[in-house]
């Protein structure tokens, strides 16, 4: 629909001398900067300009804290501009409802912006189009979808959560050219080098949460924490069907410091139950299909607690139970330039798999990098055994 007071995103890019692009590619930098600290909120970044000057910047710093429009308003008023007649660029359409904060369209008018460009367009209902169509009604002009591609890309997890109801999955593993996450003896340290490791941490950091299932837990006895510097420890979550989780394990031992979530089976042994609750561990019974935990079911109790993403670094027993249940939308795959070798050595994915080529999962591809000797191949599941 044409309102009188938009311009075509051509017009508006010749009138301005510089391109929306710029100070939008700025604006994505400033949301990722919020990266691990607003789930489930989304990422969002803002830039304020007028005649070609940067009046303030801000993002979404902390769940339940100020947008990032109003952040770059304050930014913009506390080096003393006014903010007549400047353009806002934000990567999300600015929310028009109460939530923890008042909405941002009311900032936007209150501070005379006379024009709006946005990136991408929030599924969430009770802004869905109704932030454009308030700004527009007080004379603003409104430009969206610049860079559009990328301003989504970077709440992939926030738009599945809020569409679904359900964590946006990411399974991440790490393996050797023929295949293998380990030896035939179990051991796995290392398949990849630091650089490739140190990336991990910055997805533990951007998920909400991590899960394994309980052969890892018994064969590594991991922390699952973020070591990134300045990163945030993520809610661990462990697949553990009869509640066989040691209480001597780290996990177990740092449930009241870093929150551990344990699912398991209805039935569990009450006196092993208690004894762990009163470690801090959080447990849930889940119930069963095909006997083992629905993980659909446990999906949804997830995105009940506001957990939106999980990084899924079980081994190939659970991946393949994940991928079976249709919650996994996105594989990260660190390749490493060796070979283990063996029969019995650990694939990234278990069970029989499929019986014919043409049933085999599909997935499209996003990235490919690379960090040291090793490569990051990054796809989205496109399609289901």
């Amino acid at each position: 629909m044409e309102h009188k007071n938009d311009t075509s995103h051509k017009e508006e890019l010749h009138a301005a001398g510089r391109t929306d692009e710029q100070y939008m590619r700025r604006a994505i930098e400033l949301a990722m900067r919020g990266s691990g600290h607003v789930n489930p909120n989304p990422l969002v970044g803002a830039v304020i300009v007028r005649d070609g000057k940067v009046l303030g910047e801000g993002w979404h710093e902390e769940y339940g804290k100020l947008h990032a429009e109003r952040n770059a308003i304050a930014h913009a008023k506390e080096a003393g501009y006014s903010l007549e007649g400047s353009t806002i660029y934000v990567t999300l359409e600015p929310c028009c409802h109460y939530g923890k904060t008042p909405p941002c369209t009311e900032a936007i008018i209150g501070e005379g912006i006379t024009r709006v460009v946005v990136g991408s367009d929030d599924p969430n209902p009770l802004v869905s189009g109704k932030g454009f169509q308030i700004l527009r009604e007080h004379g603003i002009s409104v430009v969206t979808h610049v860079l559009k591609e990328e301003c989504d890309a970077i709440n992939q997890v926030f738009f599945h959560y809020i569409r679904t109801g359900r964590p946006f999955v990411a399974m991440k593993y790490a393996m050797t050219l023929d295949g293998k996450i380990a030896c035939h003896t179990g051991d796995s340290r290392w398949v990849t080098g630091e650089e490739a490791r140190g990336h991990v941490q910055i997805l533990r950091n951007h998920y909400k949460g991590i899960m394994v299932g309980i052969g890892t837990v018994l064969a590594d006895d991991p922390m699952l924490n973020c070591r990134m510097e300045g990163g945030r420890n993520p809610v661990r979550i462990v697949c553990d069907d009869y509640l066989r989780i040691p209480a001597a394990s780290r996990l177990v031992q740092t449930a009241k410091d870093q929150p551990l979530i344990t699912a398991c089976l209805p039935g569990a042994d009450r006196e092993t139950m208690k004894l762990l609750e009163e470690k801090g561990v959080i447990i849930w019974e889940i119930p069963e299909k095909n006997g083992r935990i629905d993980l659909s079911c446990l999906m949804e109790k997830l995105g009940e607690n506001k957990i939106d993403g999980i990084l899924l670094e079980g081994g190939g027993t659970l991946n393949e139970s994940a991928l079976q249940a249709g919650i996994v939308s996105r594989v990260y795959c660190y390749l490493a330039p060796k070979i283990f070798g063996g029969a019995e050595a650990r694939t990234p994915v278990e069970g029989r798999g499929v019986s014919l080529a043409s049933e085999a999962w599909q997935l499209q591809e996003i990235h490919m990098r690379r960090f040291g000797k090793d490569i990051l191949l990054e796809y989205d599941i496109t399609g289901e055994a």
